[in-house]
């Protein structure tokens, strides 16, 4: 079985080390490893005797809990089956205006899930390289090679791969300038509240503005497939109108109540992440020929002098760890691969591997 072009690979990784799945502590995943939570696993566990029904099509209390989260309009919410269905859903937006001369601009390196949502629609795609820009502002110079009123723009915040925030300053010029603004916020929710750049506080003023979010990394819900999006109700009802009926399971909701309840929860990631990350970065900068990245998320992109097709390959035959190389991302090839933030004991587990790979390579 080939390895797929994003991370979490456990059946391929298992393959090549020759373990099982189970024994692989993956890095390639951008998932938290405090959870899921407790909370979440008993709301889980709830809702075995409702297995054998159809679940409520309108998810009115998973939505009613993130309307009083956000502070937002129940109908601005709408709940997926993971943020990827949504963004299969805003692609197929974003490739309608491809039928006006318009297209999609990408800030790249751009996560690979991107170009499936806006390819599956035969949408027009342009690049605009992050590494050519100090900010988001370079754009307002480029935007003479489209037609910025009929175009859309897809954009994540963090940033991934690299991890850069960006300021809900630089993008909200955008807005004026797209016909569609998508902004996938996937990770946003590992910033506190003091500290996050989120739109979503004046999404009710931009009806081209839609914001993506996931539950299922802050969460540690990955194989549960849960987020939501956020935009006009009108957009939503055609969005609805588009999918499969029942994409998000009773076991699902019930989570994603727990999840967004728990408080406590959410403290103890604000808390455990910078100093975890900061772990992490100090550890990687001191092996010979690695370049961590800063980052506002729970992972870490890696500039390397050493192939990082090597690296990861013994990494697993030799320590059952797995990182995410980044050939996905065409303009990161073989010089770059990403970590995610794990627990300080992991954390130590990588650093150690990774030295003894790099020493055994010199």
């Amino acid at each position: 079985m080939g390895k797929q072009a994003h991370g979490g690979n456990l059946v391929w990784a298992a393959a090549l080390a020759g373990c099982s799945p189970s024994a692989i502590l993956d890095f390639s995943a951008s998932i938290s490893p405090l959870g899921p939570p407790g909370s979440v696993l008993a709301a889980i566990e709830s809702q075995l005797s409702n297995i054998q029904h159809y679940p409520d099509p309108n998810y009115s209390d998973l939505r009613n809990t993130l309307s009083h989260f956000h502070q937002l309009p129940s109908e601005w919410i709408m709940p997926g089956n993971g943020s990827a269905e949504l963004l299969t859903l805003a692609g197929r937006d974003l490739a309608g205006l491809s039928t006006n001369l318009g297209a999609t601009v990408l800030i790249t390196p751009a996560f690979g899930d991107y170009y499936r949502a806006l390819a599956a629609y035969d949408a027009k795609v342009l690049e605009f390289s992050l590494f050519s820009a100090e900010s988001l502002s370079v754009l307002k110079f480029q935007l003479s090679a489209i037609s910025a009123q009929t175009s859309g723009l897809l954009l994540n915040n963090p940033h991934n791969p690299t991890g850069r925030l960006f300021r809900r300053e630089e993008i909200l010029p955008l807005l004026d300038k797209f016909a569609l603004v998508v902004v996938d916020e996937a990770f946003m929710d590992f910033l506190p509240p003091d500290e996050e750049q989120s739109l979503l506080g004046v999404v009710q003023d931009y009806p081209n503005l839609v914001i993506l979010r996931s539950l299922t990394k802050f969460y540690s819900l990955a194989g549960l497939r849960l987020g939501y999006a956020v935009a006009s109700p009108q957009r939503l009802q055609r969005w609805q109108s588009w999918r499969d009926p029942w994409s998000v399971n009773c076991f699902a909701t019930a989570a994603g109540v727990a999840a967004i309840q728990d408080q406590e929860f959410q403290q103890q990631t604000w808390c455990w992440l910078p100093l975890a990350r900061q772990q992490l970065f100090d550890g990687l900068a001191k092996i010979p020929g690695l370049t961590p990245w800063k980052s506002a998320a729970n992972f870490l992109l890696v500039e390397s002098e050493h192939a990082c097709e090597y690296l990861q390959e013994q990494l697993l035959k030799k320590y059952k760890i797995l990182i995410r190389d980044c050939h996905s991302f065409p303009e990161l090839g073989d010089r770059f691969f990403r970590v995610a933030v794990r627990t300080t004991s992991e954390n130590q587990l990588l650093l150690t591997a990774l030295q003894g790979v790099v020493e055994n390579q010199e």
